[in-house]
């Protein structure tokens, strides 16, 4: 250990695709020692958890919003309640990623979003004209 990690925290500036001697030994020790894995599933890490991407991130956002709609009872009551206020919040914050994502997803976030906006706003206006 040099004195560098001694005091705090060492920056590397990972640009260089050049390595020391050091560096590479280093690399392709760790690389020896790591046991083989299969591929995980798309949407999965080790342990089961779930890999955060933009559509599952969305997907997220889009559940609690349905939980506050009243289409999915509460897991410790058994009741389903409504809190359109909160539904009105993930329809804007999902418009607004909309917005600002624009360009950048790919076809398929980008329909997925689409489609999850209309629906939930087709919740909203069924449960408010009731």
């Amino acid at each position: 250990m040099g004195k560098e990690e001694d005091e705090g925290f060492v920056i590397k500036d990972k640009r260089s695709s050049q390595l020391s001697e050091e560096e590479a030994d280093t690399q392709e020790q760790a690389k020896a020692a790591e046991p083989k894995k299969e591929e995980a599933p798309q949407h999965e890490h080790e342990g089961g958890q779930f890999q955060i991407d933009f559509s599952t991130f969305v997907l997220s956002l889009t559940s609690s919003a349905f939980y506050h709609l009243g289409d999915m009872p509460d897991p410790t009551t058994g009741k389903a309640e409504t809190n359109l206020p909160a539904v009105q919040q993930t329809i804007d914050m999902l418009l607004m990623l909309k917005e600002k994502t624009q360009g950048n997803l790919s076809a398929d976030e980008a329909k997925l979003l689409e489609q999850l906006i209309y629906e939930l706003q087709m919740k909203y206006i069924s449960k408010t004209q009731k």
